[in-house]
């Protein structure tokens, strides 16, 4: 019995013990689901007004301050930089290629020796120099046919807005100008030039300005009706081969625009006397007229001029001897001597 009373006690004692542990963790879990359900208070008004603040304040400052971190991502980064490019290309491609000069004195030092001009002929007034309307771009950029892009062709429109050329290399004969005769074949070589380049269009590459406000270059010019068409054509080289020209000669000022246009010349010169063509008809010939150079031409009209200054200024002075004028008379008559003309 006492063996027995013993394990029925402590079986006894089990089921108690297993039903305090049983409530100890049901406790410990209901405190853990309390905790995780806590939720907590709200917030008082002085702290959500200090938060909606400071966010307002946050923003504000957002709005001003300036973020370089903004600029540097690359969806603001890349489009900026292709907008700028794209300006300072457009204005580099305009100041180069497509800046008009009005008058040669506009010509800028850098395009001298390594730039050309195109342009279209508006008058011709010379044997060697004419006047072009500067159309940088030419057709490609819309000049002749946009309507705000037009060439003008009335005097009053063209006045100061045309570039006056000198042909490089040729010096055609004088027409008659400031009381001075024309030379022969004068006529002949300003209305070829007329015809050869009048309304067209022309490339000159500029060499230097000259003392007369024009600038000396070296013009091309392509015609239709050529062989082969559109060929380009030395426009300088064209009248000394037809004898419309000489080399141009002289002690200072001469240009050829390069050694070898210099010897195209001079070869193209030596043609046309060979070939006794337009004003070398009668060079050389026995009891011919004597021929005088547009050079020879020009030298013996300053000379003319020359001695007619000097006459004119010794006739003159002669008069006023003779002529003393009312102040000479009064003088003359208030000095009681004369002069040592009158012997005294």
């Amino acid at each position: 019995m006492g063996w027995w009373s013993l394990g029925s006690s402590g079986s006894k004692a089990d089921p108690e013990k297993s039903k305090a542990n049983d409530s100890k963790s049901s406790n410990r879990r209901q405190q853990e689901e309390g905790e995780q359900s806590f939720i907590p208070p709200p917030l008082t008004s002085r702290t959500s007004s200090s938060s909606s603040s400071k966010s307002t304040t946050d923003w504000n400052s957002s709005l001003n301050a300036f973020d370089w971190s903004q600029f540097k991502q690359p969806r603001n980064l890349i489009p900026t930089a292709l907008l700028t490019g794209g300006i300072l290309f457009v204005v580099y491609v305009q100041r180069r290629y497509l800046r008009r000069f009005p008058e040669a004195t506009d010509i800028s030092s850098s395009y001298f020796r390594s730039r050309s001009l195109l342009g279209r002929v508006t008058s011709v007034g010379d044997g060697d120099n004419f006047r072009i309307f500067h159309t940088p771009g030419g057709r490609l950029v819309g000049w002749g046919w946009l309507p705000w892009m037009k060439v003008p062709t009335a005097r009053k429109e063209l006045k100061d807005k045309t570039v006056h050329i000198r042909l490089a290399g040729v010096d055609a004969p004088e027409l008659a100008h400031f009381g001075r005769p024309a030379q022969p074949y004068a006529y002949e070589a300003h209305m070829w030039l007329t015809s050869y380049l009048m309304n067209r269009r022309v490339r000159a590459y500029v060499h230097r300005p000259d003392q007369y406000k024009r600038v000396i270059a070296t013009v091309y010019v392509r015609r239709w009706l050529d062989f082969p068409p559109l060929r380009r054509r030395d426009v300088s080289y064209e009248m000394l081969r037809r004898g419309l020209a000489t080399v141009y000669e002289a002690k200072s000022g001469v240009e050829f625009g390069g050694t070898e246009n210099e010897r195209k010349y001079r070869e193209a010169e030596m043609l046309a006397k060979n070939r006794r063509q337009g004003l070398w008809k009668d060079f050389g010939k026995r009891g011919g007229v004597n021929f005088e150079s547009p050079r020879e031409y020009k030298t013996r009209m300053q000379s003319l001029d020359m001695s007619a200054e000097s006459s004119s200024s010794s006739s003159s002075s002669s008069n006023t001897e003779k002529n003393p004028g009312l102040v000479g008379s009064l003088l003359r008559k208030v000095w009681p001597f004369g002069s040592k003309k009158d012997g005294t």
